[in-house]
């Protein structure tokens, strides 16, 4: 059979069996279309299919269907945090500075620390760091991937359960956003590769310089023209922040967040992250899944799940609740804030393929952290739903 064939062939899974498990079986309420496709792209590796159908999955997911997919998959997860860029408003959050600061830091800085006692913990074993990767990066990194909350799939849940228009969601939207930039800081600096600074000042010099030329002729710019040029300054910083030593995700991300949202209409930009959900994303997830590997064991690789998820959820429940200590939130608040703030799978799941692909954790923590991004999210819904009519806010849609 042709390449075209096999590559088709595999496409047809990606799309099918996510979409027909999440159909089917009605798992909306605990996992969403988006965590089924990641938990799919899981199972169709070579941990899963690869071990009990190895015949099956080396016939569909050759290195040449490979090679295919990883390009589809590169475009679409840069296209989406570049949309995510786009969509942080931080007019708003300047505007409640005060207590978006403090509920972000301590929804951040409180997961971050549990997160790297865990891995500190679990790195003095050894086949946990990268070839690459030194423990204070790898300790950093892990403790990062705890911390963090994915605004998408935040907006997505927080549509499902009617609180996304709410004063409520904006509060959430607003501590997610902060969180959202300190996630890409720490990133670049785990990144920073000292034999190469050099070159990482040119580009963030550059880029300075970039960015202001790019806002000045957006706003002489119809829309159309707007959405062209975004996609030609979009893969020209994603290469630009790969040469420099950074990662294109982190250019895809910064092409995105110094553009106005203003300078788009709302239904065309929901349209688009729709689109890419729709479309390509499903590929990303696949081949997130199959970069899966229990290398070192199943028991010790689920071990390190539970024992990240620990620190995560702990973490960023202790840290929302003490930040509403702090400002006097409403009984019943906290709790609801610190599950929503537990949505990891996408953004986390792209922060830890950087990781993996700058070999700073091997492929076993990349499982590891993956088995906590679907775990922490697949926990929010049912844990929310409930405090929500406790506070009699929410509509479940």
């Amino acid at each position: 059979m042709g390449l075209t064939e096999t590559y088709l062939i595999a496409l047809s899974v990606i799309l099918a069996l996510p979409y027909l498990v999440w159909r089917l079986l009605r798992t909306e309420h605990w996992a969403p279309l988006v965590v089924v496709q990641i938990i799919g792209g899981i199972l169709l590796g070579p941990g899963v299919l690869g071990h009990f159908a190895p015949d099956f999955h080396g016939f569909v997911f050759t290195p040449q269907v490979m090679t295919a997919l990883n390009g589809v998959a590169w475009w679409a997860v840069m296209m989406f945090v570049f949309v995510a860029g786009v969509e942080l408003d931080l007019s708003d959050a300047w505007k409640h500075r005060g207590e978006t600061s403090l509920t972000a830091a301590c929804a951040l800085l409180t997961p971050l620390l549990f997160g790297s006692l865990a891995a500190a913990l679990l790195l003095r074993t050894p086949g946990w760091i990268g070839p690459k990767g030194t423990y204070p990066q790898a300790v950093l990194g892990i403790g990062m991937a705890c911390a963090v909350t994915a605004l998408p799939i935040l907006v997505l849940l927080m549509e499902k359960l009617g609180i996304f228009r709410a004063p409520l969601g904006q509060r959430l939207l607003r501590y997610a956003s902060l969180d959202d930039i300190a996630i890409w800081g720490v990133l670049a600096l785990i990144l920073v590769d000292w034999e190469r600074v050099g070159r990482q000042g040119l580009f963030l010099a550059g880029f300075a310089a970039a960015s202001m030329i790019v806002r000045a002729l957006f706003r002489r710019l119809d829309e159309q023209d707007r959405w062209y040029l975004s996609l030609i300054w979009l893969a020209v910083t994603g290469f630009a922040a790969d040469w420099s030593g950074l990662h294109f995700m982190v250019g895809a991300f910064l092409a995105g967040v110094v553009l106005d949202a203003q300078w788009f209409t709302r239904e065309k930009l929901d349209m688009f992250r729709e689109f890419l959900l729709l479309t390509v994303m499903p590929v990303f997830f696949l081949s997130t899944g199959l970069r899966t590997d229990w290398g070192i064991g199943g028991a010790m690789v689920f071990g390190a799940a539970l024992l990240f998820l620990l620190a995560s959820v702990s973490g960023k429940l202790a840290g929302v609740h003490l930040a509403g200590r702090l400002l006097g939130w409403k009984q019943g608040e906290a709790s609801v804030i610190g599950w929503m703030l537990q949505t990891k799978a996408l953004i986390m799941i792209i922060f830890v393929n950087v990781l993996l692909d700058k070999q700073i954790v091997t492929a076993e923590t990349f499982t590891a952290l993956l088995l906590m991004a679907v775990m922490s999210t697949m926990l929010t819904v049912p844990m929310v739903k409930p405090r929500l009519a406790r506070l009699g806010i929410g509509e479940d849609r």
